[in-house]
């Protein structure tokens, strides 16, 4: 009998308790790493397409958000694994490019907000001068913002801004989103279209007009793109065959999507720049 199992056919679950996959995030995450692999099975258990795709593609998705020490729990923010056909691609978010910008100490600044059509004056690109009067009301679910704006301060002094309409942005979305979706967004634009566009005019920002280090270039070159497979987890051979066995047999479980709050999804951001240390308005510490 043959010993060697293809990991892509065993449930995540299943797939985080070998040596093998332990041992590579570990390798990474040292003495973090039995949280973070929990982690992934809860990314998995919110989202019930993950557990239909190649697996293994879940594990190597997470394995980049790992090597960039960024949390994969989606209600976070920071990566995001998603569905695309049959493989799983990790998706960085707003979080995880301010995050990765945060700890190059050269961001003295760095905010996103969406911008209300109550708000919103003036934009000119030339000048970079945007004219709006924030309003602090609560806003109601079908209230759509008409822009987003980016900005960034560093700390020898230089300055960018950027904004995009709302059409910019879900333009955007339905040219270069593989997974969110055409007319209408699906994935994780759908389930949290705020945060996904605050994502998408941060990181034009940063990758044109902001210094990258090597974890911002390495954190753009697998958005949203498939993980090349690592030939060392193609197959393992477990000291336990039958608890394999059985894992592979076995009648796949019920997913079922935990409950998770709207409001544990939406970004935290605030109009008021002075209001409260926020996660994506920093001085420039590293965190």
């Amino acid at each position: 009998m043959n010993n060697q199992y293809d990991l892509a056919k065993m449930p995540v679950k299943k797939l985080i308790e070998t040596d093998a996959i332990k041992n590579k995030f570990a390798a990474v995450l040292d003495k973090r790493a039995p949280q973070f692999l929990s982690s992934i099975a809860s990314a998995v258990s919110l989202n019930p397409s993950l557990a239909r795709v190649d697996q293994l593609s879940v594990i190597n998705s997470a394995m980049v958000a790992a090597t960039l020490d960024l949390p994969v729990n989606p209600s976070l923010g920071f990566v995001y694994i998603v569905p695309y056909k049959n493989q799983a691609q990790p998706q960085i978010g707003y979080k995880g490019y301010i995050q990765l910008a945060q700890r190059s100490g050269r961001y003295k600044r760095l905010t996103a907000l969406p911008i209300y059509e109550d708000e919103f004056k003036s934009w000119n690109p030339l000048t970079e001068e945007l004219e709006y009067t924030p309003n602090f009301h609560d806003r109601k679910a079908s209230e759509k913002p008409v822009g987003y704006a980016a900005s960034f301060k560093l700390t020898n002094g230089f300055e960018k801004m950027v904004y995009w309409t709302y059409q910019q942005v879900d333009d955007h979305r339905k040219r270069f989103s593989k997974s969110g979706g055409g007319a209408g967004p699906k994935g994780v634009w759908k389930d949290n279209y705020e945060a996904m566009a605050l994502k998408t005019v941060i990181k034009s920002l940063l990758t044109k007009w902001g210094p990258m280090t090597t974890d911002m270039q390495s954190a753009v070159s697998a958005d949203e793109k498939p993980v090349e497979a690592d030939p060392e987890l193609k197959d393992v051979t477990p000291e336990d065959p039958n608890s394999i066995e059985d894992a592979l047999n076995a009648p796949a479980e019920p997913v079922t999507k935990s409950e998770v709050k709207p409001d544990a999804l939406k970004p935290d951001i605030t109009h008021d720049p002075n209001a409260g240390k926020q996660t994506d308005i920093f001085d420039g510490q590293q965190g």
